[in-house]
């Protein structure tokens, strides 16, 4: 299901206005989630199809979806600042989501270099529930999630290897999910990708 409507603004944030989209399906409102896109050096949006098709599925459920473009990407102003400036400006996001909506149980969702971002907004936030699509673990120093993370990789993934990933999961005792035929972007593979989260995220 797509939005009937996205709100898109400019939020006051730690360096300047931050671009966000905002898809809320009304009441009753069954949650909030906030969804990162992937390195913003790289062409990564909030408009990332990975992304919107994560946006879908939550809206979909019944729960706000928020995306919001990383420092000096759209709308945004600043500049890339290795996921830490990232990571303060998701928190204030947040904040002011949170603010807006009230208390909703909170779900975060990366893809990517956003997966590492959302992994350290976690260690901050305690979400109900915390979604990694292809996190980016052989570039950034991902650290433990916790139990119950959603992990999904793709089989062919040639940006970042599932043994990468399969390696940084063993030691915590993490299931990864395995999309079998998918790349990276999970091209030809996203109603699939749609119908997996769907399942695992379920209200």
């Amino acid at each position: 299901m797509r939005p009937a409507r996205d709100e898109r603004a400019l939020l006051p944030g730690p360096a300047g206005n931050l671009e966000i989209v905002v898809s809320d399906p009304g009441q009753p409102r069954r949650g909030l989630v906030l969804i990162a896109h992937p390195h913003p050096l790289y062409g990564g949006t909030l408009e990332n199809k990975v992304v919107q098709t994560l946006a879908r599925c939550f809206y979909a459920q019944g729960q706000v979806a928020v995306r919001m473009n990383f420092r000096g990407v759209g709308a945004s102003d600043g500049t890339f600042d290795e996921g830490v400036g990232e990571t303060q400006d998701w928190l204030h996001v947040a904040r002011a989501m949170q603010g807006r909506f009230g208390d909703l149980p909170l779900a975060l969702a990366g893809f990517s270099f956003g997966a590492f971002v959302q992994a350290q907004v976690a260690r901050t936030l305690a979400p109900a529930r915390l979604v990694l699509v292809a996190p980016a673990v052989n570039r950034f120093a991902m650290q433990q999630v916790p139990a119950g993370t959603l992990v999904i990789h793709g089989e062919d993934d040639d940006v970042v290897p599932l043994r990468d990933v399969l390696d940084w999961a063993r030691p915590q005792s993490l299931p990864v999910v395995v999309m079998p035929g998918a790349g990276h972007f999970f091209h030809g593979k996203l109603v699939e990708l749609a119908r997996l989260v769907n399942h695992s995220c379920a209200c």
